[in-house]
């Protein structure tokens, strides 16, 4: 049975609280950085392998469906397995095997062996986001859980600014293949910090007693701070919940939009403005740059909110409404970028920040309805969604309409049609979710 940590008449050493919880925030910070590098690869090396293996725009749509799928499917097992397994071993086995996939990649070639490493990619990716919101619900109090994914969500886009800025310049020096060779090895480096400095807060020996205490101020049962010594909530039980279709709801409607950004923002400012290789460096990274202040903004809103005395869960909604009205500004992208490319640029950073903020809060919601042995579980199952969105999107809109509107030379039109669908999305989202949990009440078992 798992031992509580034990609080014993407080020393000088233990009065002071520590904040070794976010040494915690940090590593999940470098895996989400080092997740989203990986799979921002393929879309910067995408006019090096188009000429080198005449790949057209339906096979690049067919290994980022190949990719989309295995994420889908690898999310719901990778939850289960990460609240089974715990988030230090879950985490580890995740990132290992990612970092493996993300390597091969550089020893294939054909449409069809990309498609076989982007799908390896996909299933061993799917355990990041479970096992790092399952972490910040094992290592933060509910009112710091916001910002603390907000942190580590910016990891995403540091990892799709660091592409840009290295990828181009690695293929051209030494060959698209070193490209996936240095930052799959990436994932290698960050597992021993991760063995080194990660333990659960229960068992971990620099962990304060005032800092273990304030982590768990919000917990009612203090049996809920025995995480891995709970019985696990199975999958059907899950989705007898509002709560869990509220969640599954949300992110198939928005993340697909987050996979537009990530997989076609290259190729919008290739078609559009001519820009490749290292000329999209720039513009790329600054869209990422404003959305790595977008998730962390987004954390820190409902947290303020919080503090003037509002209840969570209005805290929490007040927050995405706000926010996905930000999301609309993106119909306009094409309009402004007639008289300057960088207004586009501009407004596509701002609707990006507004999905990282999106993301920072609808993520939070999980621990915020489920107990903490339910979190990667049910993150899992809304991931899942948010991949068959992206599929969906991919297959019905993306393939079809981006190959029909390319030949008849009118792509504008089709990126004017999948900006309409960006902006609508997250106002949909929210008055479907604000239907069926009004106050995210939490779950009782």
């Amino acid at each position: 049975m798992l031992q509580l940590k034990e609080t014993p008449l407080a020393t000088a050493g233990q009065a002071k609280m520590s904040k070794y919880r976010w040494t915690i925030c940090s590593l999940v910070f470098f895996a989400t950085t080092i997740n989203y590098l990986d799979r921002a690869v393929i879309s910067l090396l995408k006019p090096y392998l188009e000429t080198e293996l005449n790949w057209t725009s339906a096979d690049y749509a067919n290994i980022e469906i190949a990719f989309k799928v295995a994420y889908a499917l690898g999310m719901v097992g990778a939850g289960r397995v990460i609240d089974k397994l715990g988030t230090k071993i879950g985490y580890a086995l995740s990132t290992f095997l990612w970092s493996v996939a993300a390597v091969c990649h550089a020893f294939v070639s054909g449409t069809f062996g990309f498609g076989v490493a982007r799908a390896f990619l996909g299933v061993t990716e799917a355990g990041n986001f479970p096992a790092a919101i399952k972490t910040t619900a094992e290592w933060f109090p509910q009112k710091e859980r916001a910002l603390a994914t907000g942190i580590f969500n910016s990891g995403s886009n540091v990892g799709a600014i660091m592409a840009p800025l290295s990828v181009p310049f690695i293929a051209e020096t030494l060959g698209w293949e070193w490209a996936f060779i240095i930052t799959g090895a990436l994932g290698f480096v960050w597992l021993i910090f991760w063995f080194l400095l990660y333990e659960v807060p229960a068992r971990h020996k620099r962990l304060s007693t005032a800092e273990f205490d304030y982590i768990h101020s919000d917990v009612d049962d203090m049996a809920a701070v025995a995480v891995e010594s709970e019985p696990k909530i199975s999958w059907g039980k899950l989705l007898n919940f509002r709560q869990t279709w509220a969640f599954v709801i949300g992110k198939f409607l928005t993340d697909p939009i987050w996979w537009f950004y990530l997989f076609w923002l290259p190729d919008f400012l290739n078609k559009q403005y001519g820009l490749s290789g290292t000329d999209i460096a720039l513009p790329v990274a600054m869209v990422y740059t404003m959305s790595s202040v977008g998730s962390i903004g987004g954390g820190w809103i409902p947290l303020s909110f919080i503090r003037r005395g509002w209840p969570a869960f209005k805290a929490r909604k007040t927050s995405m409404l706000l926010i996905a009205f930000f999301v609309l500004s993106i119909v306009f992208a094409q309009d402004l970028g007639r008289m300057n490319m960088w207004l586009a640029v501009l407004v596509i950073g701002v609707a990006a920040a507004a999905h990282q903020a999106w993301s920072a809060n609808i993520f939070t919601t999980v621990s915020d309805m489920f107990p903490k042995r339910a979190v990667a579980s049910v993150t899992g199952i809304g991931g899942m969604a948010g991949g068959l969105g992206g599929i969906l999107l991919s297959a019905l809109v993306q393939k079809r309409m981006f190959v029909y509107y390319e030949s008849i030379n009118q792509l504008e039109t089709a990126y004017f049609i999948m900006f309409l669908i960006c902006g609508a999305s997250y106002l949909l989202a929210w008055f479907i979710m604000h239907l069926m949990v009004p106050r995210m009440k939490p779950i009782q078992l």
